[in-house]
């Protein structure tokens, strides 16, 4: 590796970020580590925390099911499209610069969320906070990238995973707080002093290091084809449940994403300077790192969503009640990721991500035993495997596709993980959850009438299927005897449980060929080159 060109202050001058002992504070690794992680917390934060806000806003704005439902679409559909490139931006422009922008940005959005007086607003800023969600999180990896060498790279990304972990396991409790406590506004303006701790720390710690050889343009076509790829991908993706998955409208955004997806390869190959240099996946263990990432978030992210229907409309846990039932699991993505992270320093990656998907396939297979009645401690023991699987799973994965991409494409390559993650996680719940309507429509009945219960009118059964497959039972009039409410109940539960089992069943499926694939990884040899330190 060639020599490092670095910017030095004068002898006179200490340069801003030094300690009273004279040493520099700026690019400090661990530092580093710490204030990237303060901006991530904001959006692995803000993933769990308004989903339980959704409900007040909704009744507070007197939104329509179908626009409080772009309050978490809108969000995700701009972080899917942009990511990658907020990734080039970062390479181009400055990861340091990137983070910061992408921090104050999301504080901002945040407090215009809070003060928003209709759904519309609320929509539209949260169209834009996914923007800056998305400018954070490649350029995150981008400094991690430069400022550990490639043995502490995986210890670094496992301490970033736990706090990501940490953060989306308080985002349930924190949120039902708030909401109970103060009002729906409050879990949104609780990003505005997380964002001003972010950006001193930045303009006091962060130090850009970005390769000689990095682009000098963009790749403008390239943006604009993978972009409207992206979209047209996610969105067909999101409303698939709802058109159906053999219909005209879905068929033509998955089959226009294919398209715009196949002219984004060839331009590649033209383009001067590339978004993505179609070299980049010549790596075989990059292309596998990819492609785990999209599996992992399938399986987890895609059966993952039903358990808190479970905790909540099944054991009628509160919102406060099902976030601490789900610490095992979360716990033990905050404990297993540094460690994870120590075992593929050891190891490599290949050992801990192959061993830690066996122990998601054999999580996710125990979650589809569960039934209605299923105790605490069954469900912590399969919550406890569940995060001690995905921790080496979410961090070796990171490390490979991240540290096997050349220090240039480092910001491309850490929009690569977070868009593999974000289109496995869309797809994972947009297909488990097709599966589980299905399983929810076929066997309702039959549980409706094994219950005793009379037949229900045609006109009611669209709605009773509709709650059953978020399994809410049905409101029983006023004077129904007890019994005849809890068999009700207990035929909805008993459907839900039934789709959920399925859910699991084939997440488990995915998860074991995940494992299959984790065998073609390996630890990230790219070198990085010459680098300027700014």
């Amino acid at each position: 590796m060639s020599q490092s060109l670095t910017k030095s202050a004068t002898a006179d001058t200490p340069p801003p970020g030094t300690s009273p002992g004279g040493r520099s504070l700026q690019g400090h690794p661990w530092l580093t580590l710490l204030t990237v992680a303060v901006g991530v917390m904001m959006v692995a934060l803000d993933g769990t925390i308004v989903a339980i806000a959704n409900p007040v806003i909704q009744a507070d704005l007197n939104a329509a099911p179908s626009e409080i439902q772009w309050v978490t679409s809108g969000y995700l559909l701009a972080l899917a499209v942009f990511l990658i490139t907020a990734g080039k931006i970062g390479d181009r422009f400055g990861h340091k610069n990137t983070f910061l922008v992408g921090a104050v940005g999301f504080a901002v959005t945040s407090a215009a969320i809070g003060f928003a007086g209709n759904i519309q607003t609320v929509i539209a800023f949260r169209v834009l906070q996914g923007l800056f969600g998305a400018l954070l999180q490649p350029a995150a990896l981008g400094l991690l990238r430069g400022a550990f060498p490639a043995e502490k790279l995986n210890m670094a990304i496992g301490i970033w995973g736990g706090v990501i972990g940490a953060s989306t396991a308080a985002g349930p409790i924190v949120g039902g707080l708030l909401v109970e406590h103060v009002n729906w506004e409050s879990v949104f303006f609780i990003n505005i002093p997380v964002g001003l701790i972010a950006l001193a720390l930045g303009l006091w710690i962060l130090k850009d290091v970005r390769a000689e050889n990095a682009a000098k343009s963009f790749d403008v076509p390239g943006i604009v084809l993978l972009s409207v790829a992206m979209f047209a991908l996610v969105f067909g993706i999101i409303k698939a449940p709802e058109w159906g998955w053999g219909d005209v409208s879905t068929l033509l955004f998955l089959g226009g994403a294919v398209v715009l997806m196949t002219a984004f390869a060839f331009w590649q190959r033209a383009a001067r300077e590339p978004l993505i240099p179609l070299s980049l996946f010549r790596s075989l263990p990059l292309s596998a790192g990819t492609l785990l990432m999209v599996l992992m978030a399938f399986s987890f992210f895609g059966a993952i969503f039903f358990v808190t229907f479970y905790l909540q409309n099944v054991h009628g846990m509160s919102p406060v009640q099902a976030g601490v039932h789900l610490l095992p699991m979360t716990g033990m993505m905050i404990i297993g990721s540094p460690v994870a992270g120590m075992a593929i320093g050891k190891l490599g990656p290949r050992i801990p991500i192959v061993a830690g998907m066996l122990i998601t396939t054999t999580a996710m297979f125990g979650m589809s035993t569960l039934d209605a009645g299923s105790g605490n401690g069954v469900m912590a023991l399969w919550f406890v495997l569940m995060g001690l699987g995905i921790s080496p799973v979410m961090v070796g994965a990171t490390e490979v596709i991240v540290g096997n991409a050349p220090l240039e494409l480092s910001g491309v390559a850490g929009g690569l993980q977070q868009s593999a993650m974000q289109v496995g996680g869309s797809l994972g719940t947009a297909v488990l959850g097709a599966l589980m309507a299905a399983r929810v429509t076929d066997t309702l009945p039959g549980e409706w009438a094994d219950a005793g219960l009379p037949p229900v009118d045609p006109a009611q059964a669209e709605g009773l299927n509709q709650a059953a497959q978020l399994g809410i039972a049905p409101p029983a009039p006023a004077g129904t005897p007890q019994q005849v409410v809890d068999a009700m109940a207990g035929a909805v539960h008993d459907s839900f449980v039934s789709g959920m089992s399925l859910a699991f069943a084939v997440a488990s499926v995915v998860a074991f060929a995940a494992a299959l694939l984790g065998l073609l990884t390996r630890r990230g040899t790219t070198d990085a080159g010459p680098a300027v330190h700014i």
